[in-house]
């Protein structure tokens, strides 16, 4: 009965690891993915329009 017993708990063990594992590399293949996608934004040029704020003589 104890070798079912610890039989059990290394299974249980070892399915929690590797649950844990597939989470961290979940974890890190988003933040590589974030990290591409911002070198890929680096290169193109500011989108954004340009604004002059000019003040009208009164």
């Amino acid at each position: 009965m104890k070798i079912i017993i610890l039989l059990f708990a290394l299974v249980l063990g070892f399915g929690a690891t590797c649950k844990k594992t597939a989470d961290d590399i979940e974890v890190t293949a988003a933040k590589y993915k974030q990290q591409k996608e911002q070198k890929e934004l680096r290169s193109y040029p500011n989108l954004l329009p340009e604004v002059v704020i000019t003040a009208a003589k009164a």
